[in-house]
Parts: structure tokens; sequence; C-alpha cells
């Protein structure tokens, strides 16, 4: 196969806008010249690697040469970097894809990309997504490191360990003087509505399971907002789990309370990347693990 290095950067672009226009519009060329660009690679390849929907999917073998269109775009800015020059593309700035679970992006890892967007002079493309489904985007390709609650490392990455998350059934003291007046017994579990980010989000299941044997599926509220979730709580909409860091300020001032304290769920949080070396992703990396002792356990 002949694949061209603007071909597998173009494919990257696609991918990341989600039309053939938006990623001419970014590389300043013509949608012509986009669509020749991907037929080239298809032809090259010798398999469909889009899906023509909007916004285009890469099919299972897009899926593949998109991982090696992102490697390769970053090894060449790493050497433009080196040399002085500016990125091919003449976006202006290398681009680093990544993953982050909205807790770990609402309480601490903001100012590490800040502090590394400052020194290394890089953006970042955050996808935010739950801290258990992160891994996906990691397999796919789309992006190039992860903060995830999974230890085993994704073929062609590395893992290591940030540290652990605490979550803790918190509540305003309103709504727990009316649902909980003799504590989080069973009964006022199963009827008192709890606060959800989403659909994927386990956490209040898991402390439920912690609590009894049988399943309970008490009324829910879904909020898919880290900021808006601890509002909702706050205003008391319902119970939810919320890590420290997120709940301490509240407490301080009486605005929310602790249901029980003899039970929490932890997660452990790892760092997973792409095994490429890469100054900008090691530069991410060594600043991520720096700053996670001191809001992790």
């Amino acid at each position: 196969m002949d694949l061209q290095l603007e071909q597998l950067r173009t494919f990257s672009a696609v991918v990341a806008t989600g039309t053939f226009d938006a990623a001419a519009a970014e590389l300043r060329i013509t949608p012509s010249a986009v669509s020749q660009r991907i037929k080239g690679l298809e032809v090259a390849v010798g398999r469909v690697l889009l899906q023509r929907t909007k916004p285009v999917q890469p099919t299972e073998s897009g899926q593949i040469v998109l991982r090696l269109a992102r490697q390769m775009t970053l090894l060449e800015d790493d050497a433009l970097a080196a040399l002085g020059g500016d990125p091919a593309d003449g976006a202006g700035l290398p681009a680093l894809p990544i993953v982050i679970n909205a807790d770990s992006l609402n309480t601490w890892v903001l100012p590490v990309l800040a502090s590394v967007a400052a020194a290394q002079q890089v953006c970042f493309e955050v996808h935010r997504e739950d801290q258990d489904h992160s891994i996906a985007l990691l397999r796919s390709g789309t992006v190039m490191a992860a903060i995830t609650s999974v230890a085993e490392p994704v073929q062609g990455c590395t893992v290591r360990r940030l540290g652990r998350m605490r979550y803790r059934a918190m509540a305003s003291p309103g709504f727990a003087a009316r649902w909980f007046p003799d504590g989080p017994v069973l009964a006022a579990l199963a009827r008192s509505p709890m606060v959800t980010f989403d659909r994927q989000d386990r956490l209040q299941d898991r402390y439920l399971e912690l609590r009894s044997r049988r399943p309970i599926s008490p009324p829910r509220h879904y909020i898919p907002a880290s900021a808006d979730y601890v509002e909702a709580i706050r205003l008391g909409l319902g119970w939810g789990m919320l890590p420290s860091a997120q709940s301490r300020s509240l407490e301080a001032v009486g605005e929310l309370v602790e249901l029980d304290a003899r039970r929490f769920v932890d997660v452990e949080l790892f760092w997973q990347q792409w095994k490429l070396r890469s100054p900008l992703l090691d530069a991410l990396a060594d600043a991520i693990l720096a700053a996670a002792p001191s809001h992790l356990s």
C-alpha cells in the first residue's frame, strides 16, 4: 500500500469534523480535494473506510487507518516542532485528542491541560466520557490517551495508575430530612429520587448494591453535566454520589450532607496512552501523573 501523509491527515480531519466540507475548511483546501484524497486512500487500502452518514463514521477498517493517521500526524507535528517549523496543516498548533471523565475534568484536570498547553504550544481535543466507557474511544483510534477505570491496557497502549476517586452519597439537608428521617434505610432508598449523570452512570446503583442484595430501582433524574449535576443535588432534586472535591465546599457551608458515613464507592483511575513515543504526548502524561496524587487517594 502506498499511503500518502496528506491522505491520512485529510482522513483524520474528516472523521474529526464529521463532513467533507468541514474538513476542507479546516485544511484550507476545496471539498473536491478532500473527496479525491479520501477516494485515493480507499483505493490504496482496497477497502471502504468511511460510512457516508451525517456525521461520517469510520468503518471497522477505517478505525485502523484512523489510528495510523493520528500516529503519523503526531509524529510529523513533533518533527516540525523540533525543527522549529509550523504544523503541516497550517492550523497553527498540533492537537492531541484525549478522553477524560467528567468528574476529573471538572475537578482537577483542566489546570493541568492549561499548563501543558502553555508550555508545549499544543491544543487539546477533549472528549468527555464516563470513566468506564472511555476506553472504546482509545481502542477505535479516536483519541491518543484516556483517563479510564480500565486497568487492562488496550492493544498498543501503556497503562499507569493515577489513584482512587472516592464517591459518597450526598443530598441537601432538606431532602435528607424529608426522605431519610431515619437515615438511608432500604425502604427510603427504594422510593426516594436520585440524580444520575446519564444512562451509563452506575455509581448510584453500585452504592445501592452495597446496601441490598436485591435490585433497587428508585425514581431517577438524568442531569448530564458535571456542574449541573452537583447543583441539582444541592437544590434538592435528589441524592447522588459525589467526589469530595465537588462536595467539600458545599458541605462546609451546610448546603450538602452525607447520607451514609459508613459506605462509599471507590473508582480506580488509570492513564492509558499510545506506546508511540512523542514529546507532546509524554509531556501531557508526565503532567497528569504529577498532578494526580494531590487530588486522588
